[in-house]
């Protein structure tokens, strides 16, 4: 999954603020890069500033100064990858694209290494309301990017007038993270095609249809 801000000599700039160029953009990068390994090793609560800016080749005074915390680390993590995520598919029908956006949801949380970064981004938005909003943040950047193949669907369609992108969107991904925050067991490709079912045949029905959407 993109944020980005000047270095100030005050306090820390809200992350996401601006796009750093040069020297600032290969600090921001570096440490972020050594952010996403640490919360992959150790998880949220293991997150040591110290450690990160010495895994990064980069000043503890520097890392203080622009992020401030764990917590802002972890906030501008979570916007780079929002951007840094694949774009939207557009496979030309809306069952082959929620397809294509279950299995990058799908794929991204059975990864060993992201399964573990979310897993400690969840359990640290759990605990600190700054972490919340970064999460929510980033869930509502990655809904707006594929929000169009709903949209083209319907046009299509394929669903109903006035469906509501964002909710079928996220009746495609629930089951998925479901199992991966809550139930823990295994995320294959026949618990993605369930979902895509699910909601298209929801979707369908006119489950997601806003107030007055239909004509």
């Amino acid at each position: 999954m993109e944020q980005e801000s000047r270095l100030t000599e005050s306090r820390p700039a809200p992350p996401g603020t601006t796009r750093p160029g040069g020297r600032t953009a290969k600090v921001r990068r570096a440490v972020l890069d050594a952010t996403l390994e640490a919360l992959a090793d150790t998880g949220f609560h293991a997150l040591n500033m110290d450690r990160i800016a010495a895994a990064a080749g980069v000043g503890k005074t520097t890392v203080y100064r622009r992020w401030g915390s764990p917590v802002g680390l972890v906030t501008d993590l979570l916007h780079d990858m929002a951007e840094q995520s694949l774009p939207a598919s557009d496979t030309g029908s809306l069952p082959g694209d929620l397809r294509a956006n279950a299995e990058l949801v799908r794929a991204t949380l059975a990864d060993p290494r992201m399964g573990a970064v979310f897993r400690a981004v969840i359990a640290a938005a759990a605990c600190d309301e700054e972490c919340a909003r970064a999460l929510a943040g980033f869930y509502r950047t990655r809904l707006d990017a594929w929000a169009p193949v709903v949209t083209r669907g319907a046009a299509r369609g394929e669903v109903p007038a006035g469906t509501d992108p964002l909710e079928l969107l996220r009746a495609v991904s629930a089951p998925l993270y479901y199992r991966f925050a809550v139930t823990h067991e295994e995320l294959d490709g026949a618990v993605a095609e369930r979902a895509v079912t699910a909601a298209l045949a929801a979707a369908r029905d006119g489950v997601f249809v806003r107030d007055g959407g239909r004509e």
